[in-house]
């Protein structure tokens, strides 16, 4: 206030009372006025500092799979600042795997696929053609999202998905720019080649039990007519093999181990735990920040660049809508403003439904008896002691595809096959000696949507995956159990078999194993093409080929729910690779390709096999 003084000069007393009684009204006037200009600088100045503090270069949503690799792809730069917000908490206790034994012990899986404490679980809206069943749907809520809760299963899908993508509409997404990605991403333990990487932060290993049931299961594929294949994630996915697994050293190994950790320490790198983000900001179209939510206190953080989503198949859409992103119709129902017409998000929902063939094993080789009480003590004492042992495997250890019938190009079908029983998603105890199959078609018609229940971001959307409304569906389905039942048939089990447990002998004609399939199939928990990447001609696309939202400015989405169309595999590998990719495109990168790799085809398509 100094410089309001300046003009007032006192020579005494009296001079000074008339001077402040002549001025006081003035005074007093001039000053409460520019006190409160001078508060309303110092608020601004206070909200612009405080905006600059809350203001990064690139916010992502979701710490999982998607998420933790572009967060450490785009932090390498260290002229980037980068702000990673996940729901979930941390996978790790006082910095210690072990303690979260739960996530990172391979066999310890169904943990947390049943446990609310780590998982979105969601289910789905009856199924009308399943007898009206609620399928579950567990989603990773946590440090490395489903990549900390899955079977650890790697399989970068068929080479002719990523050339079905580039037909779609992703235009720069067919194999030849697939593939580096995919080796970018991955150290795999057999050594670099064509088709395996040799120097990424996603190690990838194969089973060492050796367990002969795997053996045996490998010996009946051949013995029905299938090839054997040394890589199914490298020439030939055709045919029954050694699965690949994301473990590492005996421990589970997320996209949190391989690629959040080490970016963790980096001076332009934030991550915050716990914290549900509510809405995307806008000015006008142009994305600015988000909403969040931590601890019940509510604050914006801003983005100068962008804001990627990677909340997965679910919370991405579920997110772009609570902002004013997808059908207007639906958001004004909801008394949400509309940011942007965007039809296509949620819709467009596919998933892989999958069965157990169950087979009652008449030696005492299978891991029943690891599930006793005692068992379970002793591997997870060894496990912690060393990472060795029966809990160092997720036990998928083998499995395969193959072509539901003649005329199909490239495998419709996929098999993982386990020394052991599964009941409901591992939450009700084995109950006896038997191995078991995963089965189920790969790329199925069936299509279906999400949408909003209501504009409180807690709420569950509505999940609609529309299963087996196609009679194309059905059948493949009956096919899975019939070519199953055949393997399971051949000599090289013989010295296993007990009577079939599930379908069971009774369940033989169409009808009775059409039946089985509508009570007893279930999610393969592989949610995804939510916000499909297109054209933006495409009335349908939701993101354009450079992962951009359409319509919008400074926003993404990278995760799985950009697929165009589902691949033939389990989803975690293509999610990484997407995300790989999609950090180059952010850096302004050229793509990498790798031209003219071979990839098998059968013979003649006259016969299945």
């Amino acid at each position: 206030m100094s410089y309001l003084m300046k003009g007032l000069k006192c020579h005494g007393p009296m001079t000074c009372k008339v001077a402040g009684s002549l001025f006081k009204a003035h005074t007093l006037k001039n000053m409460l006025g520019i006190h409160e200009k001078q508060f309303k600088i110092s608020r601004a100045s206070s909200q612009l500092s405080s905006e600059k503090e809350n203001s990064y270069n690139y916010i992502i949503v979701g710490a999982g799979s998607a998420g933790c690799v572009l967060a450490n792809r785009l932090t390498e730069d260290p002229q980037s600042t980068v702000l990673l917000l996940e729901a979930g908490p941390k996978d790790t206790l006082l910095g210690s795997k072990r303690l979260m034994w739960k996530i990172h012990m391979p066999a310890a899986l169904t943990y947390n696929l049943c446990d609310e404490k780590y998982n979105w679980y969601y289910h789905t809206t009856p199924q009308r053609h399943m007898d009206n069943r609620v399928l579950y749907w567990p989603r990773g809520r946590v440090w490395g999202g489903s990549s900390s809760l899955n079977a650890m299963v790697y399989i970068r899908g068929h080479a002719e998905d990523y050339n079905r993508w580039s037909r779609e509409g992703a235009l720069g997404w067919d194999y030849e720019h697939c593939l580096p990605y995919f080796k970018k991403a991955q150290t795999h333990e057999l050594g670099p080649d064509q088709y395996r990487g040799g120097n990424g932060p996603l190690h990838v290993s194969r089973g060492k039990t050796n367990h002969p049931l795997h053996q045996a299961f490998l010996e009946a594929a051949q013995q029905a007519g299938y090839p054997f294949t040394d890589d199914m994630n490298g020439y030939q996915q055709e045919g029954f093999g050694w699965m690949d697994m994301t473990i590492h050293q005996g421990q589970r190994w997320s996209t949190a181990s391989a690629y959040l950790r080490p970016a963790i320490s980096r001076p332009n790198f934030s991550v915050a735990e716990k914290t549900l983000v509510t809405k995307i900001l806008f000015q006008g179209t142009k994305c600015v920040g988000v909403e969040c939510v931590k601890n019940g206190q509510r604050k914006k953080v801003f983005a100068n660049k962008e804001v990627i989503l990677s909340g997965g198949a679910i919370n991405s859409p579920q997110l772009l809508m609570l902002s004013g992103i997808g059908n207007a119709d639906d958001l004004k129902k909801l008394g949400i403003p509309v940011v942007c017409h965007l039809p296509g998000v949620g819709q467009n929902l596919q998933d892989h439904l999958e069965v157990y063939v169950q087979q009652k094993c008449t030696k005492p080789i299978t891991l029943y008896s690891a599930q006793k009480p005692l068992n379970m003590v002793r591997i997870g004492l060894e496990w912690l002691w060393k990472f060795t042992g029966e809990g160092a495997t997720a036990h998928l250890e083998s499995g395969g595809f193959i072509r539901s019938e003649p005329g199909v190009p490239h495998p419709d079908i996929q098999f993982h096959f386990l020394p052991s029983q599964v009941i409901d998603h591992g939450r009700v105890a084995s109950t006896m000696e038997a191995y078991q199959v995963h089965v189920g078609p790969m790329r199925s018609t069936s299509v279906g949507w999400l949408k909003l229940k209501s504009s409180d971001p807690n709420d569950h959307p509505i999940m609609e995956p529309n299963y087996l409304s196609t009679e194309r569906d059905i059948w493949e389905f009956r096919q899975c159990v019939k070519l199953t039942r055949e393997i399971f048939a051949q000599k090289a089990f013989e010295k296993f078999r007990g009577p079939e447990v599930q379908p069971g002998n009774h369940v033989q004609s169409d009808k009775e194993i059409d039946a089985f399939i509508r009570q007893k199939a279930d999610s393969a928990y592989h949610p995804s093409c939510t916000c499909k990447m297109g054209q933006p001609s495409d009335s349908t696309a939701v993101v354009d080929p450079q992962t951009k939202v359409i319509g919008v400015e400074n926003l993404r989405v990278v995760d799985a729910s950009i697929m165009p169309s589902i691949v033939t595999g389990n989803l975690n590998a293509p999610t990484i690779m997407i995300a790989e990719k999609a950090a180059d495109i952010i850096k302004g990168l050229p793509s990498l390709r790798e031209k003219n790799v071979p990839v098998y085809k059968p013979k003649t398509l006259e016969t299945q096999r």
